[in-house]
C-alpha cells in the first residue's frame, strides 16, 4: 500500500530551482510529496551536464546554464513571474543577496541554505575577516534593516544552519522541564534569551558525526563527502569562527574581534577545517571535531544575546564541532597535506553506502545538569525508506528546506529571516518525519575529561567549559 504524504499547500506559477546536486535532487521529490503545484511549471537551472539525463527522464525543465552576476536578473527574470512561484536557491557561486534582492522586488518567496557569494569570493580576497560567514551574514542583516517587512526570504534553512537553530529550542524547553521549571514556550527573542541565561548554559557546540561509509577504500587524489564536496572545500578553507560567550576567561592569540555589526562573533587566524576541537554525541562519546564556520554559530549567539555589542549581559559560545565521514577527514588530510584540492570530487549516495548514521545535534553545556545533546540520530538505511536520492546527510538538509518552504508559505509577509527567527515547532512538526530517532542525552562529560596526562596542557581547570579547554592544542 502506498504511503500517503500531507500536502502542505498550493504553489502557484513557477517553482524555480537552483542547482541540482545531492541536496536539489533530494529536495525535489519532498516537492512533489508535499506540495500542490504544476509540473509543468517547475524548471531546474543547473550547469552541470551529469545532471541532464536524470532530469530529462523525469520530464523536469532544465535550463543548463550557470547563474552569473552578469546573467542572473535576466535569466530569473525570464522565469518568475511578479508575486507567484517560488525559487529556491540550492546552488554554490550564486550571490544569496542579489538573488533575495530580486525575489523580494518580484514579490517571489525564497529560500537559501547558505549566505553565498558570487564565485571567486571564498579565494579572491587575501582579507580573512572579509570572507567570515560572519561578514557575508551582516550583509543580509543590513538588507533587513534597510528593508523590513516584505515577501518572506528565508536565509539559512538547511540542517545546520538552520534545523539546528530549532534544536536549541527544543532542547532548552526540555533543560527547563527536566530541572523543575514550569515553562511556557517564549513569543519573543528577548524571551528565549532569558531563558538560556536562566537556565544557566554557557555555550553550545553543534555536534555532529557522520559515521556513513562503503566498502570501497578511497582512492587517492579523490574527495569524498556526503554531501557537496565544493561547499565543504569553500567553507573548510574559511577561517574558523564562532559566536562568543560572556562566560570566556580568554581570548586566543590569533583571534579577532569584529568592530562592525551584532559584535556576537570572532574568527581564528586559520582554516576551520584544520582547527580541532573537543566535543561529544552520544554514539563516539568524547571525539574531536572541526570547528568549520556556519553562519549558525553567529546567528544562535547572536538570537540569545542579552544586552549589545561586544560586551552584553549575558552571550553563548556557539561554533560547529564537525566530525565528517571518515573518508572526508582522510580527503581533508591529503588536500591540506598536498596544498592542492583534488581535482575528482565524489558524493556517496544512499546505494553506495552500506552502514552508518549521521548524528547532528546541538550540545548545551555549562548548566546544572552539565551537558545536554539533542538531536537527529539518521541512519542512512532509514534515509532510503523515507525518501529517494539522498544519503542521511542529504535528508537532514532537504526536510529542513521543506519545512522552511511550508512556513513562508503560511507566512508570505515575514520578510528576510533567519531560522531561529522562525515557528521551531512548526518547522519540526513538518521534518521530524524525515529525522529519524529525535533524541536527548545527557552527559557528565566536560573537555577538561579524556586529556593525555603524558602531555600537559595549557587548560583552565576553573572553567571547564571555557574555549581554550574546547580548543585542541
Amino acid at each position: 500500500m502506498a504511503q500517503s504524504h500531507p500536502v502542505y499547500g498550493r504553489i502557484d506559477g513557477p517553482i524555480v530551482i537552483i542547482g541540482f546536486g545531492s541536496i536539489g535532487k533530494g529536495t525535489w521529490p519532498l516537492i512533489e510529496r508535499h506540495f500542490d503545484y504544476d509540473a509543468d511549471r517547475l524548471v531546474v537551472i543547473e550547469p552541470d551536464p551529469a545532471q541532464a539525463n536524470f532530469l530529462r527522464q523525469h520530464r523536469i525543465n532544465h535550463v543548463p546554464v550557470a547563474v552569473t552576476q552578469e546573467n542572473y536578473r535576466e535569466l530569473l527574470g525570464g522565469l518568475l513571474e511578479p508575486g507567484r512561484g517560488f525559487c529556491v536557491n540550492l546552488s554554490v557561486d550564486t550571490s544569496s543577496l542579489d538573488l533575495m534582492r530580486l525575489c523580494r522586488e518580484l514579490g517571489v518567496p525564497y529560500i537559501d541554505t547558505v549566505v553565498e557569494p558570487w564565485a571567486g569570493y571564498y579565494f579572491g580576497t587575501t582579507d580573512n575577516a572579509a570572507r567570515t560567514n560572519y561578514a557575508l551574514r551582516q550583509a543580509v542583516r543590513d538588507e533587513k534593516a534597510r528593508n523590513p517587512g516584505g515577501t518572506t526570504a528565508i536565509s539559512c534553512c538547511g540542517a545546520n544552519p538552520g534545523m539546528v537553530s530549532w534544536f536549541v529550542k527544543e532542547a532548552l524547553l526540555t533543560l527547563a522541564r527536566d530541572t523543575g521549571r514550569d515553562v511556557a514556550p517564549p513569543a519573543t527573542r528577548e524571551g528565549w534569551a532569558r531563558l538560556m541565561q536562566g537556565l544557566g548554559v554557557k555555550g553550545i557546540h553543534i555536534a555532529e558525526r557522520d559515521t556513513q561509509d562503503r566498502r570501497v577504500p578511497r582512492p587517492r587524489g579523490v574527495f569524498v563527502n556526503t554531501w557537496s564536496v565544493e561547499g565543504f572545500i569553500a567553507e573548510g578553507f574559511q577561517p574558523a569562527e564562532l559566536g562568543w560567550g560572556t562566560h570566556e576567561p580568554w581570548f586566543p592569540e590569533n583571534g579577532h574581534r569584529h568592530e562592525t555589526g551584532c559584535q556576537a562573533g570572532i574568527w581564528l587566524e586559520r582554516p576551520g577545517a584544520i582547527t580541532r576541537v573537543h566535543t561529544w554525541c552520544p554514539t563516539p562519546g568524547p571525539q574531536f571535531g572541526f570547528l568549520v564556520t556556519h553562519n549558525e554559530a553567529i546567528s544562535i549567539a547572536d538570537y540569545y544575546t542579552v544586552g549589545q555589542g561586544a560586551a552584553p549581559e549575558y552571550r553563548p559560545t556557539c561554533h560547529y564541532a564537525y566530525h565528517p565521514c571518515d573518508d572526508a577527514v582522510l580527503s581533508l588530510h591529503e588536500m591540506f597535506g598536498s596544498g592542492r584540492v583534488q581535482e575528482k570530487h565524489h558524493i556517496l549516495t544512499e546505494d553506495e553506502i552500506v552502514q552508518g548514521i549521521d548524528e547532528l545535534g546541538v550540545l548545551l553545556y555549562g548548566h546544572e545538569k552539565n551537558a545536554l545533546w539533542y538531536g537527529s540520530r539518521l541512519s542512512n538505511d532509514a534515509a532510503r525508506d523515507l525518501a529517494p536520492y539522498q544519503n542521511a546527510t542529504g535528508l537532514q538538509v532537504t526536510s529542513a528546506v521543506l519545512a522552511g518552504m511550508v512556513w513562508a508559505l503560511e507566512n508570505p509577509n515575514a520578510g528576510i529571516v533567519e531560522a531561529d527567527e522562525m515557528d521551531h515547532a512548526r518547522c519540526l512538526q513538518v521534518q521530524r518525519p524525515y529525522l529519524g530517532p529525535v533524541e536527548a542525552h545527557y552527559t557528565d562529560w566536560t573537555p577538561l575529561q579524556d586529556r593525555w596526562e603524558l602531555f600537559p596542557e595549557d587548560i583552565d581547570p576553573d572553567e571547564p567549559w571555557a574555549f581554550r579547554n574546547v580548543l585542541a592544542s
